[in-house]
Protein backbone atom coordinates (compact mmCIF):
# COMPACT_ATOMS: atom_id res chain seq x y z
CA UNK A 1 0.00 0.00 0.00
CA UNK A 2 2.90 2.64 0.59
CA UNK A 3 4.68 3.71 -2.57
CA UNK A 4 8.07 5.20 -3.44
CA UNK A 5 6.49 8.81 -4.70
CA UNK A 6 4.42 9.19 -1.43
CA UNK A 7 5.25 6.79 1.04
CA UNK A 8 1.88 6.01 3.20
CA UNK A 9 -0.06 2.95 4.91
CA UNK A 10 -3.54 2.53 6.27
CA UNK A 11 -4.09 0.18 8.81
CA UNK A 12 -7.71 -0.74 9.48
CA UNK A 13 -8.50 -2.12 12.93
CA UNK A 14 -5.11 -1.54 14.24
CA UNK A 15 -6.58 -0.47 18.10
CA UNK A 16 -9.49 -2.31 19.51
CA UNK A 17 -12.38 -0.36 20.88
CA UNK A 18 -11.70 -1.21 24.62
CA UNK A 19 -8.10 0.66 23.70
CA UNK A 20 -9.71 3.66 22.12
CA UNK A 21 -12.21 4.11 24.88
CA UNK A 22 -9.39 3.98 27.09
CA UNK A 23 -7.25 6.75 25.70
CA UNK A 24 -10.40 8.81 25.41
CA UNK A 25 -11.23 8.68 28.84
CA UNK A 26 -7.98 9.79 29.37
CA UNK A 27 -7.96 12.64 26.98
CA UNK A 28 -11.04 13.68 28.61
CA UNK A 29 -10.23 13.86 32.29
CA UNK A 30 -6.53 15.12 31.99
CA UNK A 31 -6.24 17.22 28.64
CA UNK A 32 -5.69 21.42 28.43
CA UNK A 33 -5.68 23.81 25.89
CA UNK A 34 -4.13 22.92 23.41
CA UNK A 35 -1.38 23.98 20.31
CA UNK A 36 -3.82 25.35 17.88
CA UNK A 37 -7.58 26.94 18.49
CA UNK A 38 -10.31 24.72 19.41
CA UNK A 39 -7.50 21.81 19.58
CA UNK A 40 -7.22 19.90 23.26
CA UNK A 41 -3.91 17.87 23.89
CA UNK A 42 -2.42 15.75 26.37
CA UNK A 43 0.92 14.90 26.40
CA UNK A 44 2.70 12.06 28.40
CA UNK A 45 5.22 14.47 30.27
CA UNK A 46 1.90 16.48 30.93
CA UNK A 47 0.46 13.44 32.91
CA UNK A 48 3.53 12.59 34.83
CA UNK A 49 3.66 16.85 35.54
CA UNK A 50 0.24 16.03 37.14
CA UNK A 51 0.97 13.28 39.04
CA UNK A 52 -1.16 10.99 36.35
CA UNK A 53 1.97 8.94 35.37
CA UNK A 54 0.03 5.76 35.88
CA UNK A 55 -1.86 6.74 32.73
CA UNK A 56 0.86 6.62 30.86
CA UNK A 57 0.60 2.27 30.75
CA UNK A 58 -1.89 2.19 28.33
CA UNK A 59 -0.02 3.66 26.55
CA UNK A 60 3.03 1.46 26.51
CA UNK A 61 1.88 -1.19 24.02
CA UNK A 62 0.18 0.37 21.25
CA UNK A 63 3.58 2.54 20.86
CA UNK A 64 5.50 -0.17 20.56
CA UNK A 65 3.04 -2.14 18.19
CA UNK A 66 3.27 0.74 16.25
CA UNK A 67 6.66 1.40 15.97
CA UNK A 68 7.43 -2.30 15.07
CA UNK A 69 4.68 -2.01 12.41
CA UNK A 70 6.10 1.41 10.86
CA UNK A 71 9.08 -0.07 10.51
CA UNK A 72 8.07 -3.25 9.13
CA UNK A 73 6.42 -1.21 6.52
CA UNK A 74 8.83 1.43 5.81
CA UNK A 75 12.16 -0.85 6.22
CA UNK A 76 13.81 0.94 8.94
CA UNK A 77 13.93 -1.86 11.66
CA UNK A 78 16.24 -0.63 14.98
CA UNK A 79 16.47 2.68 13.14
CA UNK A 80 13.75 4.82 15.10
CA UNK A 81 13.21 6.73 18.23
CA UNK A 82 9.23 7.83 19.49
CA UNK A 83 10.07 11.23 18.86
CA UNK A 84 6.63 12.47 20.42
CA UNK A 85 3.43 11.29 21.71
CA UNK A 86 0.37 13.07 22.08
CA UNK A 87 -3.41 12.50 22.31
CA UNK A 88 -5.38 15.18 20.59
CA UNK A 89 -8.95 16.54 20.45
CA UNK A 90 -9.84 18.49 17.49
CA UNK A 91 -13.63 20.48 18.33
CA UNK A 92 -15.93 22.75 16.14
CA UNK A 93 -13.51 24.90 14.13
CA UNK A 94 -10.19 23.40 14.18
CA UNK A 95 -8.43 22.50 11.02
CA UNK A 96 -5.17 22.69 9.83
CA UNK A 97 -3.87 23.94 5.70
CA UNK A 98 -1.52 21.89 3.49
CA UNK A 99 1.95 20.93 5.05
CA UNK A 100 4.11 18.49 6.11
CA UNK A 101 5.20 17.40 9.55
CA UNK A 102 8.45 18.71 9.34
CA UNK A 103 7.89 22.04 8.00
CA UNK A 104 9.50 24.25 10.04
CA UNK A 105 13.42 24.02 11.63
CA UNK A 106 12.89 22.79 15.21
CA UNK A 107 10.63 20.09 13.71
CA UNK A 108 13.42 18.30 10.96
CA UNK A 109 14.07 15.40 13.19
CA UNK A 110 10.35 14.30 12.63
CA UNK A 111 11.15 11.09 10.07
CA UNK A 112 7.52 9.44 9.91
CA UNK A 113 4.28 10.01 11.21
CA UNK A 114 1.47 7.70 12.86
CA UNK A 115 -2.37 9.24 13.56
CA UNK A 116 -4.74 6.60 15.41
CA UNK A 117 -8.01 7.39 14.76
CA UNK A 118 -9.82 7.33 18.54
CA UNK A 119 -13.20 7.87 17.27
CA UNK A 120 -15.53 7.86 14.12
CA UNK A 121 -16.38 10.60 11.11
CA UNK A 122 -20.27 11.20 10.68
CA UNK A 123 -21.07 9.12 14.05
CA UNK A 124 -19.09 10.83 16.88
CA UNK A 125 -17.91 14.49 14.92
CA UNK A 126 -18.42 16.11 11.72
CA UNK A 127 -15.77 17.69 9.45
CA UNK A 128 -12.37 16.95 10.27
CA UNK A 129 -11.30 14.67 6.97
CA UNK A 130 -8.27 14.29 6.69
CA UNK A 131 -6.88 14.78 2.96
CA UNK A 132 -3.38 14.11 1.10
CA UNK A 133 -2.43 17.03 -1.24
CA UNK A 134 -0.87 13.99 -4.02
CA UNK A 135 -1.08 10.55 -4.18
CA UNK A 136 -3.69 7.72 -2.72
CA UNK A 137 -5.44 7.50 -0.59
CA UNK A 138 -6.13 11.09 -1.55
CA UNK A 139 -9.00 11.67 1.70
CA UNK A 140 -9.17 9.62 4.64
CA UNK A 141 -12.44 9.75 7.05
CA UNK A 142 -11.52 8.71 10.15
CA UNK A 143 -12.64 5.19 11.64
CA UNK A 144 -12.50 4.84 15.57
CA UNK A 145 -9.14 1.79 15.46
CA UNK A 146 -7.50 2.39 12.01
CA UNK A 147 -4.08 4.27 11.62
CA UNK A 148 -2.25 6.12 8.80
CA UNK A 149 1.55 5.88 8.85
CA UNK A 150 3.37 8.05 6.30
CA UNK A 151 6.53 10.35 5.60
CA UNK A 152 6.77 13.19 7.54
CA UNK A 153 8.31 15.12 5.33
CA UNK A 154 6.85 16.56 1.46
CA UNK A 155 6.03 13.89 0.19
CA UNK A 156 2.95 13.39 2.09
CA UNK A 157 1.79 17.13 2.00
CA UNK A 158 -1.81 16.62 3.87
CA UNK A 159 -4.19 18.76 5.95
CA UNK A 160 -7.51 18.70 8.10
CA UNK A 161 -10.84 19.91 6.97
CA UNK A 162 -12.67 22.16 9.72
CA UNK A 163 -14.64 20.11 12.59
CA UNK A 164 -18.24 21.30 12.29
CA UNK A 165 -19.61 19.22 15.22
CA UNK A 166 -18.45 16.93 18.20
CA UNK A 167 -14.74 15.88 19.08
CA UNK A 168 -12.70 14.36 17.14
CA UNK A 169 -10.03 11.89 18.63
CA UNK A 170 -6.70 11.06 17.60
CA UNK A 171 -3.43 9.52 18.84
CA UNK A 172 -0.46 11.01 16.98
CA UNK A 173 3.36 9.67 17.21
CA UNK A 174 6.21 11.11 15.63
CA UNK A 175 9.19 9.17 15.11
CA UNK A 176 12.79 10.13 13.88
CA UNK A 177 16.29 8.60 12.87
CA UNK A 178 18.18 10.73 15.58
CA UNK A 179 18.30 8.99 18.76
CA UNK A 180 19.14 12.68 20.76
CA UNK A 181 15.38 12.88 20.06
CA UNK A 182 14.22 9.78 22.11
CA UNK A 183 10.89 10.78 24.21
CA UNK A 184 11.35 7.53 26.55
CA UNK A 185 14.42 9.00 27.37
CA UNK A 186 12.63 12.08 28.63
CA UNK A 187 10.10 10.12 30.38
CA UNK A 188 12.03 7.85 32.12
CA UNK A 189 13.97 10.62 33.53
CA UNK A 190 10.95 12.51 34.63
CA UNK A 191 9.47 9.36 36.06
CA UNK A 192 12.56 8.15 38.20
CA UNK A 193 11.84 11.95 39.89
CA UNK A 194 8.52 11.86 40.05
CA UNK A 195 7.47 8.45 41.15
CA UNK A 196 7.77 6.96 44.80
CA UNK A 197 10.57 4.20 45.00
CA UNK A 198 7.98 2.25 46.96
CA UNK A 199 4.36 1.56 46.77
CA UNK A 200 3.40 2.81 50.33
CA UNK A 201 0.43 4.58 50.51
CA UNK A 202 -0.38 3.87 47.30
CA UNK A 203 -4.17 5.32 47.18
CA UNK A 204 -2.50 8.85 48.15
CA UNK A 205 0.36 8.29 45.20
CA UNK A 206 -2.39 8.60 42.04
CA UNK A 207 -4.52 11.39 42.96
CA UNK A 208 -4.10 13.98 40.71
CA UNK A 209 -2.52 17.37 40.94
CA UNK A 210 -3.81 20.37 38.21
CA UNK A 211 -1.64 22.31 36.18
CA UNK A 212 -1.88 26.10 36.71
CA UNK A 213 -4.93 27.26 35.94
CA UNK A 214 -4.50 29.07 32.53
CA UNK A 215 -3.80 25.25 31.23
CA UNK A 216 -7.31 24.70 31.34
CA UNK A 217 -8.89 28.09 30.84
CA UNK A 218 -10.59 28.34 27.16
CA UNK A 219 -11.28 31.04 25.45
CA UNK A 220 -12.06 32.18 21.10
CA UNK A 221 -9.88 34.95 21.63
CA UNK A 222 -7.48 34.53 24.65
CA UNK A 223 -9.56 37.00 26.86
CA UNK A 224 -8.85 37.11 30.76
CA UNK A 225 -10.97 35.24 33.44
CA UNK A 226 -12.95 38.04 34.12
CA UNK A 227 -14.25 38.06 30.38
CA UNK A 228 -15.51 35.01 28.38
CA UNK A 229 -14.88 31.53 27.92
CA UNK A 230 -14.64 28.41 30.16
CA UNK A 231 -12.77 26.28 32.41
CA UNK A 232 -12.22 23.06 30.12
CA UNK A 233 -12.58 20.40 33.24
CA UNK A 234 -15.42 22.34 34.84
CA UNK A 235 -17.09 22.24 31.02
CA UNK A 236 -16.51 18.59 30.51
CA UNK A 237 -18.44 17.92 33.95
CA UNK A 238 -21.39 20.08 32.70
CA UNK A 239 -22.03 18.34 29.70
CA UNK A 240 -22.38 15.70 31.00
CA UNK A 241 -25.20 17.26 33.20
CA UNK A 242 -22.64 17.62 36.53
CA UNK A 243 -21.97 20.94 38.54
CA UNK A 244 -19.42 21.46 41.40
CA UNK A 245 -19.45 22.12 44.73
CA UNK A 246 -17.24 23.80 47.11
CA UNK A 247 -17.92 23.86 50.49
CA UNK A 248 -14.82 26.77 51.12
CA UNK A 249 -15.97 30.39 51.72
CA UNK A 250 -15.12 31.90 47.67
CA UNK A 251 -14.46 35.02 50.20
CA UNK A 252 -11.59 33.27 51.54
CA UNK A 253 -9.50 33.31 47.83
CA UNK A 254 -8.31 36.14 46.18
CA UNK A 255 -8.21 33.93 42.79
CA UNK A 256 -11.14 32.00 42.50
CA UNK A 257 -9.40 29.78 40.32
CA UNK A 258 -7.66 28.26 43.33
CA UNK A 259 -11.11 26.94 44.62
CA UNK A 260 -10.33 24.17 41.65
CA UNK A 261 -7.33 22.73 43.47
CA UNK A 262 -9.80 22.14 46.95
CA UNK A 263 -11.99 19.63 48.09
CA UNK A 264 -15.16 19.66 45.77
CA UNK A 265 -18.42 17.52 45.62
CA UNK A 266 -20.79 16.69 42.65
CA UNK A 267 -24.24 17.50 42.32
CA UNK A 268 -27.04 16.79 39.96
CA UNK A 269 -29.79 18.65 39.83
CA UNK A 270 -31.24 19.47 43.12
CA UNK A 271 -29.18 16.32 44.59
CA UNK A 272 -25.64 16.41 46.16
CA UNK A 273 -23.28 13.27 46.42
CA UNK A 274 -21.63 12.94 49.84
CA UNK A 275 -18.28 11.60 48.20
CA UNK A 276 -15.35 14.07 48.24
CA UNK A 277 -12.98 14.67 45.84
CA UNK A 278 -10.06 16.07 46.34
CA UNK A 279 -9.68 18.97 43.61
CA UNK A 280 -11.27 19.36 40.13
CA UNK A 281 -9.08 16.76 38.13
CA UNK A 282 -9.93 14.16 40.44
CA UNK A 283 -13.91 14.49 40.12
CA UNK A 284 -13.18 14.52 36.14
CA UNK A 285 -11.21 11.19 36.38
CA UNK A 286 -14.05 9.86 37.99
CA UNK A 287 -16.90 11.26 36.36
CA UNK A 288 -14.94 10.47 32.71
CA UNK A 289 -14.11 6.47 34.18
CA UNK A 290 -17.70 6.22 35.15
CA UNK A 291 -19.09 7.41 32.14
CA UNK A 292 -16.72 4.69 30.05
CA UNK A 293 -17.99 2.08 31.96
CA UNK A 294 -21.51 3.48 32.27
CA UNK A 295 -23.10 0.05 30.18
CA UNK A 296 -21.37 -2.11 33.16
CA UNK A 297 -22.87 -0.05 36.03
CA UNK A 298 -26.36 0.49 34.20
CA UNK A 299 -27.33 -3.38 34.69
CA UNK A 300 -25.93 -3.59 37.87
CA UNK A 301 -28.24 -3.36 41.11
CA UNK A 302 -26.79 -1.42 43.71
CA UNK A 303 -28.46 -0.01 46.66
CA UNK A 304 -26.79 3.71 48.08
CA UNK A 305 -26.42 3.86 51.72
CA UNK A 306 -29.01 6.51 53.05
CA UNK A 307 -26.75 10.08 53.55
CA UNK A 308 -24.72 9.31 50.63
CA UNK A 309 -27.14 11.75 48.67
CA UNK A 310 -28.91 14.96 50.23
CA UNK A 311 -31.01 17.71 48.96
CA UNK A 312 -29.07 21.00 47.61
CA UNK A 313 -29.84 24.00 50.63
CA UNK A 314 -31.22 26.91 49.09
CA UNK A 315 -27.40 28.19 49.82
CA UNK A 316 -25.45 25.47 48.27
CA UNK A 317 -27.43 25.92 45.12
CA UNK A 318 -26.87 29.93 45.18
CA UNK A 319 -22.89 29.02 45.44
CA UNK A 320 -23.21 25.96 42.71
CA UNK A 321 -24.80 29.18 40.12
CA UNK A 322 -21.88 31.49 41.55
CA UNK A 323 -19.25 29.26 40.56
CA UNK A 324 -20.36 28.01 37.43
CA UNK A 325 -20.96 31.82 36.56
CA UNK A 326 -16.96 32.27 37.02
CA UNK A 327 -16.04 29.02 35.78
CA UNK A 328 -18.78 28.78 32.65
CA UNK A 329 -18.52 32.43 31.44
CA UNK A 330 -20.43 31.15 27.99
CA UNK A 331 -22.74 28.07 28.06
CA UNK A 332 -23.66 28.40 24.56
CA UNK A 333 -19.35 28.42 23.58
CA UNK A 334 -19.35 24.97 26.07
CA UNK A 335 -21.91 23.44 24.01
CA UNK A 336 -20.51 24.36 20.84
CA UNK A 337 -17.19 23.26 22.22
CA UNK A 338 -17.79 19.93 24.13
CA UNK A 339 -21.72 19.10 21.96
CA UNK A 340 -22.21 15.28 22.65
CA UNK A 341 -22.71 13.36 19.59
CA UNK A 342 -23.71 10.45 21.62
CA UNK A 343 -23.63 11.45 25.41
CA UNK A 344 -23.88 7.98 26.89
CA UNK A 345 -25.35 7.67 30.28
CA UNK A 346 -27.61 10.70 29.53
CA UNK A 347 -29.30 9.38 26.77
CA UNK A 348 -30.77 6.42 27.52
CA UNK A 349 -30.68 5.95 30.86
CA UNK A 350 -32.15 7.38 34.04
CA UNK A 351 -28.98 8.49 36.15
CA UNK A 352 -28.31 6.53 39.40
CA UNK A 353 -26.03 7.78 42.40
CA UNK A 354 -25.88 4.61 43.39
CA UNK A 355 -24.34 2.73 40.23
CA UNK A 356 -22.12 6.43 40.26
CA UNK A 357 -20.67 5.23 43.84
CA UNK A 358 -19.95 1.51 42.44
CA UNK A 359 -17.96 3.40 39.83
CA UNK A 360 -15.83 5.49 42.65
CA UNK A 361 -14.64 2.31 43.91
CA UNK A 362 -14.00 0.75 40.83
CA UNK A 363 -12.05 3.80 39.55
CA UNK A 364 -10.13 3.81 42.43
CA UNK A 365 -8.84 -0.24 41.50
CA UNK A 366 -8.47 1.05 38.25
CA UNK A 367 -5.88 3.64 39.13
CA UNK A 368 -4.10 1.47 41.48
CA UNK A 369 -3.09 -1.19 39.31
CA UNK A 370 -2.46 1.02 36.61
CA UNK A 371 -0.22 2.88 39.24
CA UNK A 372 1.29 -0.45 40.56
CA UNK A 373 2.34 -1.54 37.23
CA UNK A 374 4.13 1.73 36.36
CA UNK A 375 6.21 1.15 39.59
CA UNK A 376 7.24 -2.55 38.53
CA UNK A 377 7.97 -1.64 34.74
CA UNK A 378 9.60 1.38 35.19
CA UNK A 379 13.07 -0.45 36.16
CA UNK A 380 12.90 -2.38 33.14
CA UNK A 381 11.87 0.27 30.71
CA UNK A 382 15.36 2.02 32.23
CA UNK A 383 17.26 -0.99 31.75
CA UNK A 384 15.90 -1.42 28.14
CA UNK A 385 16.61 2.10 27.34
CA UNK A 386 20.37 2.23 28.52
CA UNK A 387 21.05 -0.57 26.58
CA UNK A 388 19.13 1.14 23.57
CA UNK A 389 21.36 4.20 24.13
CA UNK A 390 24.64 2.09 24.64
CA UNK A 391 24.59 0.74 21.12
CA UNK A 392 23.36 4.45 19.62
CA UNK A 393 26.33 5.62 20.94
CA UNK A 394 28.75 3.25 19.67
CA UNK A 395 27.23 3.43 16.28
CA UNK A 396 25.35 -0.20 16.14
CA UNK A 397 22.28 -1.23 14.95
CA UNK A 398 20.41 -3.52 17.44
Amino acid sequence: MADSEHPRVILNNFLSMEECKELELIQKSCSTVGYRPNVFSTTLSHLIATNSSHFIMPFVPIRERLKEMLEDFFDCQYELVIEFTGLISWTSGASIGWHSDDNRPYLKQRDFTAVCYLNSYEKDFKGGLFNFQDGEPKTIAPLAGDVVMYTADSLNIHSVDEVTDGERLTLTLWFSRDSSHDEDAKLISALSKNLPHRSDNVSHSFLPLPASSNMYWFSLNQASLEESGFDICWARLHVLGYDVYCSQEMSSFSDFSELLMEPLQLARGDELFYQEFVNILHALQVVQFFHWKASEYQTSKVDIEAGKVMSLSHLQREKVRRLKSFFVKDGRLVERVFHCVTNGVNEHHAFDWANFSAAVTAWGDYVGKLHKEILVSLPYWRTHQSIFSAFHLAGFEI
